[in-house]
């Protein structure tokens, strides 16, 4: 009798498990579509290809009827086409792949002169962020951390911008370091404030100011020979 009873309650469990794995797989094919949402149509101008044509990136727009464009990024690779973000843009963007291809990073435009970057992780299957919030935020919440910050005229409100310095390719080898390759990228920051007294009013208050972030590591550092660029990046122009 007790054997009968802990057959049945083993039963019970493994039919509650295989419910549940069920779910959480309808759970997941529902947040990861299969192919681009009705209404969406490909911009072949603004698809891009890494330099070996092992991965694509797709851009799909839909323009809706209040005409408000939305658009989808989709990473086609080998035998797997899968969605970038599941949260669509409001511009096209510009995709960066590191040499090793184990990291895309997305230019994207958010507004009249703003631009911020994700930054996402290449997996077998498809894709990840590497963060919960835009690579971008993560930069001004590091220069918030910094000395310079302080010394801002007044932080920057209007056309806030993160954006990659060129170099990637061969590991900013132009700013005279010998990094290793594909750890680094090298983010700039921009954005303009209202300075009594200047006119315009609308003054470049951070232009330029770089930090680097490490792909291994996950973390952001401002090495010495970002020094005099920065000190220069964060007096009003």
């Amino acid at each position: 009798m007790r054997v009968a009873t802990a057959l049945l309650r083993a039963l019970v469990v493994f039919a509650l498990f295989a419910c549940t794995i069920g779910a959480w797989s309808v759970g997941m094919s529902a947040a990861q579509p299969a192919v681009p949402s009705a209404g969406y149509k490909i911009d072949p101008e603004f698809t891009q290809v890494s330099t070996d044509g092992a991965i694509s990136i797709e851009q799909y727009l839909n323009k809706d009827t209040d005409d408000d464009r939305k658009w989808q990024f989709w990473v086609r690779r080998q035998s797997t086409f899968t969605l970038l973000d599941p949260e669509p843009a409001g511009y096209p963007a510009a995709f960066i792949f590191t040499g090793d291809l184990k990291w895309i990073v997305r230019m994207q435009k958010t507004g009249s002169g703003e631009e911020t970057l994700y930054l996402y992780r290449v997996i077998p299957h498809g894709t990840v962020p590497a963060s919960k919030k835009p690579l971008g935020d993560l930069a001004w919440a590091y220069l918030k951390t910094r000395p310079e910050w302080r010394r801002i005229a007044k932080p920057p409100e209007y056309h806030k911008a993160a954006g990659l310095l060129k170099g990637l390719q061969d590991n900013y080898r132009q700013l005279g370091v010998d990094w290793p390759a594909n750890r680094y990228l090298v983010i700039t920051l921009s954005g303009d404030a209202d300075i009594k007294g200047r006119k315009p009013m609308q003054t470049g208050v951070v232009h330029g100011w770089r930090c680097r972030y490490d792909l291994e590591t996950g973390k952001f550092e401002a090495p010495e020979v970002f020094s005099d660029h920065n000190a220069k990046a964060v007096v009003p122009e």
